[in-house]
């Protein structure tokens, strides 16, 4: 396995955790194990029931040396005392759900998070016979309500894609543990550099490491990082059982943009907050939505919690028509931002996002919901992930649009 480090510094940890030199060439970066079965040197069994922490490499279902570096480094990131990396961000949340729910279960989520979540949630895990309550994670008083005795598991997400709207994550955690439940928290939009989540009292921190862990928009991955034994339980069920594991060539290039998260991170936010308060003041702008503006509606909270309010923006220009005419405008007219879905790359990228078919597909919000979703996306929104290109160039490539 990997070499554990700790360390003090969050770059230092970026750059060396769970790296050593390599110990057959000492090379100093960290090489690409691509090798599906390994050679033993004892008699071993066949079940990966049998694995101990000092298990040597067997089949790389079950472990390989690249991807376990970069589970450690996204551990040491989290503070966590272990993570599991996947096939992909989804497959981050379908291990916490599909490790942690029963048939009988009952599962508290956000009614506004990820759109594969969303509908993962909301048609087949009741499928499976588990009860699924989405809930407006921002209002506490119903988060309370929510929680019942067969409640197992309250997955939360801060901010939430694509309305930047955030959790009180201290304070859900504290109403989930009183209740016997875990708390994951998907932490995408934040990144480990964002938000101290195991501080907190979350339980199980989820990324889709495609973004910004990655950084570079060109590897898919997830990880959840957690608690050993919880960890342990999702590495036999949903990794060697459900096969949702990790290439190694995607695992080193996804080190590889950890290493500099935490600059990239700084950058990221630098950009937004230049961006975001230039969105505020254009006419054809009627609200921006951004955690590290005074304007955000809970900018106390975002203050509190978060260590860096990163690159995520969402802002609206009116009507679903204006809307879709800028989107048109955009994908004909943009010379640096591309018109991409994806977000936490170093390029900036955004997209339309249109308040009626979320509402009605994704997230089939009832009456109260949808009203409640409305006041934060109006008719729809640009979601815009801001990307380490100069500010200007970005707000230059923007004025010929708005």
């Amino acid at each position: 396995m990997a070499k554990r480090n700790t360390y003090t510094g969050i770059m230092t940890t970026a750059i060396h955790a769970g790296e050593m030199p390599d110990p057959a060439t000492n090379a100093s970066a960290p090489p690409i194990h691509m090798s599906s079965t390994f050679v033993t040197d004892e008699p071993s069994g066949f079940s990966a029931h049998d694995l101990t922490d000092d298990s040597p490499y067997t089949y790389a279902r079950w472990a390989n040396p690249t991807v376990d570096m970069l589970e450690h480094k996204i551990a040491a990131l989290e503070g966590a005392q272990a993570c599991l990396c996947t096939a992909s961000g989804m497959g981050a949340a379908s291990a916490i759900l599909f490790t942690f729910l029963s048939s009988g279960d009952h599962l508290v989520i956000s009614d506004v998070s990820y759109a594969g979540v969303a509908e993962l949630v909301r048609t087949t895990l009741p499928r499976m016979g588990v009860k699924v309550t989405p809930v407006d994670m921002s209002d506490l008083d119903a988060v309370a309500q929510a929680i019942r005795p067969g409640t197992k598991l309250v997955y939360t997400e801060t901010p939430v894609n694509p309305i930047g709207r955030l959790t009180d994550l201290a304070a859900v955690s504290r109403l989930a543990h009183d209740a016997g439940a875990l708390v994951s928290c998907d932490a995408t939009f934040a990144s480990p550099i964002g938000m101290d989540c195991i501080q907190l009292g979350v339980d199980l921190v989820m990324h889709s490491t495609t973004k910004y862990i990655g950084g570079h928009g060109d590897a898919v991955g997830g990880a959840v990082a957690g608690r050993a034994d919880l960890i342990a339980q999702m590495r036999i069920e949903a990794g060697i059982h459900h096969g949702n594991v990790l290439s190694p060539f995607n695992a080193w290039l996804i080190a590889r943009g950890a290493a500099t998260l935490p600059l990239r991170m700084r950058a990221h936010q630098e950009g937004a907050s230049a961006v975001a308060t230039w969105l505020e003041a254009q006419p054809s702008v009627t609200r921006v939505i951004y955690p590290g503006l005074p304007s955000h509606p809970q900018y106390e909270l975002a203050q509190r919690q978060m260590n860096n309010t990163s690159g995520m923006i969402s802002f609206q220009v009116g009507s679903a028509e204006t809307g879709l005419s800028i989107a048109q405008d955009m994908i004909d007219r943009l010379n640096i931002i591309h018109y991409a879905v994806s977000l936490g790359h170093h390029r900036s990228l955004i997209f339309w996002m249109g308040s009626e078919g979320m509402i009605d597909t994704s997230f089939q919000l009832n009456d109260r919901q949808a009203a409640s979703y409305r006041d934060w996306a109006g008719d729809g929104i640009f979601r815009l992930s801001v990307g380490l290109e100069d500010a200007s160039d970005l707000i230059a490539d923007l004025e010929r649009v708005l």
